[in-house]
This record gives structure tokens, sequence and C-alpha cells, in this order.
């Protein structure tokens, strides 16, 4: 769920697939965990890019129309803009994730406990198959 909302474009997909992959997770079951936090992705872009110019030393996002055409007429300098303003807000999400994960699986842990303990029914084993 936090690789989910992190702020690049096109990349969550394959850190959810080398995550999954590199700690023996279920593939589909990360990628739907992954998927059902899209909206909070959209949500949280903007926001994470702000705080990324506001941490370090950036000039201002250039939202107006004319600032976004212009830059656009200049493909060289409006990557570099964009993988900064980029890079920062990966910065921002890395310290965000590193405080929130931790609270998260615990959280989500003593859920899923409490839930095990009301459906005992969960816990018994299946009957062997034929």
């Amino acid at each position: 769920m936090v690789i989910g909302i992190n702020p690049s474009v096109g990349l969550t997909t394959l850190l959810v697939l080398m995550l999954a992959w590199a700690f023996g997770l279920n593939q589909v079951a990360s990628h739907i965990g992954s998927y059902a936090v899209a909206p909070l992705h959209l949500l949280l872009f903007l926001p994470f890019i702000q705080m990324g110019v506001s941490l370090f030393p950036l000039g201002h996002l250039p939202l107006s129309r004319q600032q976004i055409e212009h830059l656009s007429h200049h493909p060289v300098r409006l990557f570099h803009a964009i993988w900064q303003w980029e890079w920062h807000a990966l910065v921002v999400w890395g310290i965000m994730a590193a405080i929130t994960m931790p609270l998260l699986a615990l959280y989500l842990r003593r859920i899923l406990v409490l839930m095990m303990r009301r459906h005992r029914t969960l816990l018994r084993s299946r009957p062997a198959m034929q």
C-alpha cells in the first residue's frame, strides 16, 4: 500500500513486482493492494511534489498554462525540471514511508488477529483433498 502511493509516474508497478518477488509475496495480492490505493496516489501526487519543492531549494512548480507551454517547447529543460521535482518528492515519500509503513503493518496485524479470533472457523484445517 505504501509503494502504491509513491509520487513517481510508472514506477509503481515495477517496484511492486520486484519487491513481491524479492520477499516471496503473492504477486496478484501485491498488485491488488497497490492498485487499491491508486486514488490516494492521485490525491497525494501534487502534495508530495509541493513538499519536495518546499523542502529543497527549487523554484516553484510551473502550474500556470503559460509556464507549462514554455517548458513544453524545451524538452530537455522540461525533463530536467520534472526529474528534480520527482526526485525530491520521492525523498519526501521515503521519509513518510519509513514512518507510516511500520505503523500501518502494526495496526493491520492487530486488525487481522482480532478478525481471526472472532471467526475461529477460518483457523480450522481444511478437509483433505481426494
